[in-house]
């Protein structure tokens, strides 16, 4: 059986990176004979096949044809008369379109080899153009190799460009939008996605939310950088560098959207802009059904993430309130990621990207004091339902008080 290893391991390998799934085209077979050899078949568009032994994807060469829009509209053929370089030629980049034999030798028809050692990533054929989910692809591939010096072909910018005034990312489907989205934004450089996104018109069909915070002006005394699009970059850079879970890559990917809504004689200050946001947010993630988990956790930081940066001022009542706002005491798991994404937001400025961040550990260590207050620690005669959870309340607000007092004692405030 003819097969050679495609795409991504083949890429990652002559890059020098760790190499995780590997895929295989197989040339000259039929999907009878991949079965009677004990594959076992799972495709359902094209003949895709497991090995085995290794589990590994064996799919056969394969040729495509466009026949409609978005990138459902496709015609695929597989056959023992299609070869290695035809199925090549289907791909998107060049740098994806390198296969490798079992003996070792490289099969490049298309110049991938010499795109990588150019850092440069180009579109195979004009026939890229043809499916919208490419844009997506070479906008993550684009934020996940920019640290190693990749850009995009000029060629192939202008080729995406064309796509989006076509029309053609208007067909994509939202589970795919997200899909390639979530996986930019746990990379190493999300921000890249999104710019990449805005440099061929992608971000503004997509995220128009997210396009109208390019130049909307911030205080320069909390904001070095000015630019609210410049900030949100930061913010998620600093997100990154911190290997954040999803759920805060998107909190802070949106805790500010309302600041575009600000309206131009309030400029550059942004005063409700959390409330003005939480509309925002809440289409964003109905627009492209992102998760419950990073949903709620977006709309939480959205709406606090000013208070959450003012604890330190709180009086004891208001830092319960807050604390109660953050839904803390019912899921305490989650507040670690409410702060880290303010942490990130705070530290999203120029000149402040290492900035001790005190609020974090402070209003931790109140969750903890506060939390371990329970009906057992009040005294309960006579009261019923609603007068047990008043008297907890007031219990833990002394608690707190106790708190504030020695943190600031300690502190010389």
């Amino acid at each position: 059986m003819k097969r050679y290893l495609v795409g991504g391991a083949v890429r990652d390998r002559l890059l020098g990176l760790p190499v995780g799934e590997r895929d295989w085209v197989v040339v000259g077979e039929s999907p009878q004979s991949m079965v009677e050899r004990g594959f076992k078949p799972v495709g359902r568009d094209f003949p895709v096949f497991l090995h085995p032994e290794t589990g590994e994807e064996h799919a056969l060469a394969r040729t495509e044809r466009k026949h409609g829009t978005g990138y459902h509209g496709f015609v695929f053929h597989a056959g023992p008369e299609v070869t290695l370089e035809q199925d090549l030629q289907r791909r998107d980049l060049t740098v994806n379109a390198i296969a490798q034999a079992d003996d070792g030798q490289l099969i490049d028809p298309c110049g991938g080899r010499a795109d990588l050692d150019a850092r440069r990533l180009r579109h195979v054929s004009p026939a890229f153009a043809e499916d919208p989910v490419r844009i997506l692809r070479i906008a993550r591939f684009h934020a996940r190799f920019a640290g190693l010096g990749f850009g995009i072909a000029e060629e192939t910018l202008a080729l995406m460009r064309n796509m989006v005034e076509a029309g053609e990312v208007d067909a994509l489907v939202a589970e795919r939008v997200w899909q390639e989205t979530a996986r930019a934004l746990t990379g190493p450089d999300p921000w890249t996605y999104f710019e990449t996104l805005r440099a061929c018109g992608a971000l503004a069909r997509l995220f128009p939310e997210i396009e109208a915070l390019h130049g909307v002006p911030q205080p320069a005394r909390h904001h070095p950088e000015i630019d609210t699009g410049v900030h949100v970059g930061m913010a998620l850079a600093r997100a990154a560098e911190e290997s954040q879970p999803l759920a805060v890559m998107y909190a802070v990917l949106c805790h500010d959207l309302g600041k575009a809504l600000t309206p131009a004689e309030h400029l550059p200050s942004h005063r409700q802009h959390e409330q003005r946001g939480l509309p925002l947010v809440h289409r964003v993630s109905e627009r492209f059904r992102v998760p419950g988990d990073c949903r709620e956790l977006a709309v939480i930081v959205a709406r606090e993430h000013l208070n959450v940066h003012r604890a330190l001022e709180l009086r004891p009542g208001t830092l319960l309130s807050l604390l109660e706002r953050l839904d803390a005491f019912r899921q305490p798991q989650r507040l670690p990621a409410i702060l880290a994404a303010c942490r990130c937001d705070a530290r999203g400025r120029l000149g402040l990207e290492q900035a001790p961040y005190p609020q974090a550990d402070y209003l931790q260590r109140a969750c903890e004091v506060a939390a371990a207050v329970s009906a057992a620690d009040v005294d309960t005669e006579g009261l019923r339902g609603a007068q047990i959870g008043a008297a907890i309340r007031e219990l833990r607000e002394q608690r707190l008080t106790e708190f504030v007092r020695a943190e600031r004692a300690g502190s010389g405030g």
